[in-house]
């Protein structure tokens, strides 16, 4: 499967970038004739055939489009970048693969990175989708702080995860299935006080992932898998 960005559902033939259509020629060794799928991220599913294998500007003709069902219930989570990116790439690897909607890039007091390359992280994500033979690539937001993000929420279930010693229920038991829900996940220096508060009092569900502490990219993908397996109880 490759990735056309630019591609609508009105294209009749569409011709590849350089670097997909040598991977697709050169690397993959397709030709002309092949059937080729391509995903254009929005949830659009194109099959082709190559009428033009060369191998910059690969030229396919579509002969069909079927756009894909979306998600019913979002999985959105907010995490603080951490100062090592591979980490964080990592995470949105993985996050992809798994199944997610959106990243939200979270900015907090404790927060050790607060800038990234939009385009290096887009491709990231755009290699998980592909790999994953999925259609639709996550929003990457721009980033946002955690006093406007908890201000105005962009889900209906809302989450906190933090380490502070209080009474929290496990995400699992917390989460109603088939709803869009916001997962917080803290700096590794974990939220202040102030911040956990604040969260608290715009509605926000303190929860626990679980008896250990956690990284805060590995946080992030076992609330992405707990969301995600508590969503398929709804299906």
């Amino acid at each position: 499967m490759f990735y056309a960005k630019d591609i609508t559902s009105g294209t009749s033939h569409y011709t590849m970038d350089e670097p997909t259509s040598k991977y697709c020629i050169q690397v993959l060794r397709h030709e002309a004739g092949d059937e080729v799928l391509l995903a254009d991220g929005r949830g659009g599913r194109y099959t082709a055939v190559i009428t033009d294998d060369n191998r910059k500007k690969c030229v396919v003709q579509v002969k069909n489009y079927e756009l894909m069902p979306p998600v019913k219930a979002p999985v959105r989570i907010a995490i603080s970048f951490t100062k090592n990116t591979s980490r964080i790439e990592w995470f949105l690897e993985k996050a992809t693969e798994i199944g997610i909607q959106a990243i939200i890039p979270l900015v907090s007091q404790r927060t050790e990175k607060e800038k990234f390359r939009a385009d290096r992280f887009e491709s990231i994500l755009v290699s998980a989708m592909l790999q994953s033979q999925q259609f639709y690539l996550p929003e990457l937001t721009a980033p946002a702080t955690f006093e406007t993000l908890v201000q105005q929420p962009p889900a209906d279930q809302l989450f906190i995860a933090h380490c502070l010693p209080e009474q929290k229920q496990h995400l699992w038991q917390a989460m109603q299935p088939g709803k869009d829900s916001l997962l917080l996940i803290g700096p590794e220096g974990d939220f202040t006080p102030e911040e956990i508060k604040l969260a608290l009092e715009k509605g926000f569900q303190p929860v626990s992932l679980g008896d250990t502490r956690l990284r805060t990219e590995t946080a992030g993908i076992v609330g992405c898998t707990m969301m995600n397996a508590v969503n398929a109880t709804a299906l």
